[in-house]
């Protein structure tokens, strides 16, 4: 069975973007950035990739509200406590131990499905980037769209 007929040429596009964060768990909203990257695109079905290059930031999704941020930030800090000793701080003397585990345990990257030019997501369902540092930072954002 051939199936080759089937097949749209596919294209890639790739954004950067920057934010500047504060330090210790600064949650920035990055939906509508996300949603207009898509938009402007002109890609209408296919996946978007979002990333943040870096050992102490993250990509997750969460209900962006004061209640969730708060207990999102107090889980961390069960999770991976920042006054703890970590073999990390002893080497490199920079305090940021926990911040590089909590990047690791959240990840720094989130694929979402385009569909008719949208992000497919939920009503309550919020795309963060998240400074994990304890200093603040400027934070880069790679948003690769792959779809047709």
């Amino acid at each position: 069975m051939n199936n080759s007929e089937d097949w749209s040429i596919m294209g890639v596009l790739t954004r950067q973007l920057q934010y500047e964060t504060q330090a210790n768990i600064d949650m920035v909203n990055i939906t509508s950035d996300v949603a207009g990257t898509i938009k402007n695109s002109g890609i209408k079905n296919g996946i978007i990739t979002v990333f943040t290059p870096g050992s102490t930031a993250a990509v997750t999704t969460i209900e962006y509200e004061p209640g969730l941020i708060y207990d999102f930030s107090q889980t961390l800090e069960k999770i991976a406590p920042s006054d703890v000793e970590y073999q990390h701080d002893k080497k490199w003397n920079d305090g940021n131990g926990f911040s590089h585990i909590r990047a690791s345990l959240l990840g720094q990257s989130e694929t979402f499905p385009i569909i008719e030019g949208e992000l497919a997501n939920g009503q309550w369902q919020q795309i963060v980037l998240i400074n994990l540092d304890n200093r603040p930072r400027y934070r880069e954002l790679i948003l690769q769209i792959y779809g047709e």
